[in-house]
């Protein structure tokens, strides 16, 4: 299968690097944390397969692997969003109304909270802060943060990223 140049890789090269990440930590001791984090790098999220796989490379029961993987709010076990959308709902942000902008934002993509379109294009998650409460209400769309945001100007901002 030819490589499409866009810095993507197809799955045979994902599959190749995965194999090589579980070889770079067979046996290697507290590396759960660690192999989840490249796996996770490679794949964009963390099949059950993957995680099944992992297990099995590190000796250690599925159960665990799982639980890690759901413990910890940087592993994904859904397919994500290039542009991940993370809306502030804290206080500043509520009263200031962070609900009428998340509700048009969501109603615009089509997505409920912590959800991705069908597209891959977003993923749709809400924060307990941003810490940028002088901007409130707040939104970050991959690393840049928007402020002062309305509904309507949320979604036109949301669409830049498309």
């Amino acid at each position: 299968m030819a490589s499409c140049n866009c810095g993507h890789q197809n799955d045979d090269e994902k599959q190749k690097e995965f194999g090589d990440l579980l070889a770079k930590y067979k046996g290697v001791k507290g590396a759960l944390i660690p192999v989840l984090q490249e796996a996770q790098e490679i794949f964009g999220y963390l099949p059950a397969e993957t995680m099944k796989q992992i297990s099995q490379s590190q000796g250690i029961p599925f159960s665990k692997t799982f639980g890690v993987a759901t413990f910890y709010s940087q592993f994904h076990l859904k397919p994500r969003g290039r542009n991940i959308i993370r809306m502030c709902q804290g206080t500043a942000c509520h009263v200031r109304g962070a609900a009428k902008v998340f509700d048009a934002v969501s109603t615009n993509l089509g997505v409920a909270k912590n959800e991705t379109t069908e597209d891959r294009r977003y993923t749709l998650e809400t924060v307990a802060c941003l810490g940028a409460c002088g901007l409130a209400p707040v939104m970050m769309v991959n690393s840049d943060t928007h402020g002062r945001l309305s509904p309507d100007s949320a979604v036109k901002m949301v669409k830049n990223y498309e």
